[in-house]
């Protein structure tokens, strides 16, 4: 199944109250793979950015306003985006955003169907543990050293590894039956491909001599001789 992992930075905190998008981050993945194919782009906000959040992102108004609009790129995006699952962090913070551009322009917003929400899903996982996702690389041993602000694309990266984390790990479906999983790309398009057979054939290897050897036994009785008070010896 082909899903996408996003994540926006915005001017704020609330698109009702006049915040935009000012970038957004998208990962694919197939069977809860990484293909490669992301999309990545930043949009003119049409308004000033507040300190508060270009300390959170970086992203001044003096850069921002040299990028397209969003109305100019948001047939690439939703193109990208297709019709599958969308996963982000907090969920309902992204899609607000998302949403209220694609309606400030005119366009049908994404449906909350299609919303999957990793804060939920860890909550349900991990209840009272702290849930940002800074503290969930950490939990699942995601390397985010090279994370010093917040950035779309490579917050969407990080919540991949994270949500494969949280829907299994590494070995999501393991069976006792063998299960191959192939992603193959073909002019964009990432199709999985599953196929199961009898149980898998196993590596018989040789018995391995494991006694100790008359010499190894010698020593080991030295050694424990030597310890003083042993409880054993009580």
């Amino acid at each position: 199944m082909r899903e996408i992992v996003f994540d926006t930075e915005t001017t704020g905190l609330d698109p009702k109250t006049g915040d935009r998008m000012v970038e957004i981050g998208c990962v694919e993945m197939v069977g809860r793979v990484e293909t490669g194919n992301s999309f990545h782009a930043y949009y003119n906000p049409e308004r000033d950015m507040p300190a508060a959040a270009e300390a959170v992102h970086g992203l001044s108004i003096s850069f921002l306003e040299t990028k397209p609009k969003f109305a100019e790129g948001v047939d690439e995006l939703l193109e990208f985006l297709g019709d599958v699952p969308l996963v982000a962090h907090n969920a309902g913070f992204d899609f607000g955003f998302l949403n209220s551009e694609l309606e400030r322009i005119g366009r049908e917003p994404i449906s909350l169907d299609r919303m999957v929400d990793t804060v939920a899903i860890a909550r349900k996982k991990h209840p009272g543990a702290k849930l940002s996702l800074d503290a969930l690389c950490t939990r699942y041993g995601v390397d985010r050293s090279h994370r010093v602000k917040h950035g779309a694309l490579l917050d969407a990266e990080l919540l991949a590894q994270v949500y494969v984390e949280l829907t299994g790990g590494r070995q999501i479906g393991l069976e006792l039956a063998a299960e191959r999983v192939t992603t193959s790309i073909d002019e964009g398009v990432a199709e999985t491909v599953s196929e199961r057979g009898g149980s898998p054939a196993r590596l018989r290897r040789e018995p391995r001599p494991h006694a100790a050897s008359a010499d190894e036994l010698a020593r080991h009785q030295e050694f424990m001789a030597g310890i003083k008070d042993a409880i054993w010896a009580r």
